[in-house]
């Protein structure tokens, strides 16, 4: 699966969303990943077609699974999870 958008999302789509965007942006910069297109969102937005990975706390992976291919994050601060997260799901 080529991987060209990826939506940060948590249950308001501020803050947190935020912060997880900048850190998987930061991520793929670091991984040598170019090309795609990070953004946040709010819950209400995770349909299936929305993004080619959804990425949210562990506690709404199920929620993103059921739109299609998702990563979920213990610490949804954490710069270093994102990174490993991401480097798994590249196959970096």
């Amino acid at each position: 699966m080529a991987i060209k958008k990826i939506l940060c999302f948590c249950g308001s789509g501020l803050g947190t969303s935020f912060m997880m965007e900048m850190n998987c942006k930061k991520a793929l910069k670091q991984l040598g990943i170019k090309g795609v297109e990070v953004d946040h969102t709010t819950i209400d937005d995770i349909v299936p077609g929305a993004a080619d990975l959804f990425v949210c706390g562990a506690d709404l992976v199920e929620k993103a699974q059921a739109a299609g291919s998702a990563i979920g994050l213990k610490n949804i601060l954490s710069a270093e999870e994102m990174t490993q997260k991401l480097k798994e799901v590249f196959g970096k």
